[in-house]
């Protein structure tokens, strides 16, 4: 089976909850490079699926391993969103999140073993905002610096 394919029957046509970290180094975001989110690569915070009985903040810890190497501590709670582009469409809750142990490097999709994460990287928003708009999370047509994105709040409605 293609690797779009499996992405769509893993993810696709179906509302998920999703769990997903804003890790921060200075005015430096983690950001994870998805394959097969689109027509090209997908930069994203960190994050996954919420799965019946775990937590939003157990599922990001286990996420945050398992995608970046990264041992995590998770703080407040921040902003909701939708995330819409068939097939796929989530809720995304964001929360701020605290690296406290671990090494970066990059892991693997936990929900399909498939090799969609192509590279991660600490990215300062003026490059994350030079990627065209289809390769980067909406979050970044809302928030374009680093302390418009800290200080997000409730419900963002994507462009």
């Amino acid at each position: 089976m293609a690797l779009d394919q499996e992405i769509e029957k893993t993810y696709g046509n179906k509302l998920r909850v999703r769990a997903c970290g804003l890790c921060w180094k200075e005015d430096e975001l983690l950001l994870i490079n998805h394959h097969h989110l689109g027509p090209e690569h997908f930069w994203a915070p960190p994050g996954g699926g919420v799965s019946l009985w775990t937590s939003a903040e157990l599922t990001l810890k286990k996420e945050f391993l398992e995608e970046t190497g990264l041992h995590i501590e998770v703080g407040a709670f921040q902003f909701a969103t939708e995330f819409i582009r068939p097939p796929l469409h989530a809720i995304e809750l964001f929360f701020e999140v605290k690296a406290i142990g671990g090494s970066l490097q990059k892991g693997y999709d936990p929900e399909t073993k498939l090799a969609v994460i192509h590279e991660l990287a600490f990215k300062k928003m003026e490059s994350v905002l030079a990627l065209p708009v289809h390769q980067r999370h909406g979050i970044f047509d809302i928030a374009t610096t680093p302390f418009d994105l800290r200080n997000l709040r409730g419900y963002v409605r994507l462009l």
